[in-house]
């Protein structure tokens, strides 16, 4: 099964960046878990395996979209750091 919006698929080019983050700043692994989570539960529900209201639904997305800005701000960090 594939889930769109994975951060794999999101990030494509950082993949390697993404994983040495998640594996030494725990803060950066709560945040992709986190990212992780919400992105399956918004799968989920668009799939109609699990029901939402519809505002439960756009919360979610808001909350994924604001970790993904989190996310890459914090990979672009790293890159500019290793730089």
């Amino acid at each position: 099964m594939s889930i769109p919006n994975e951060l794999s698929v999101e990030f494509p080019g950082s993949w390697d960046t993404i994983e040495q983050l998640m594996l030494f700043d725990a803060v950066f692994c709560d945040l992709a878990t986190a990212y992780q989570e919400i992105n399956r539960r918004i799968y989920r529900i668009e799939s109609l395996e699990e029901p939402a209201e519809p505002a439960v639904l756009a919360d979610l997305k808001r909350h994924r979209s604001l970790l993904k800005d989190d996310i890459a701000a914090a990979v672009a960090a790293s890159r500019r750091a290793v730089a």
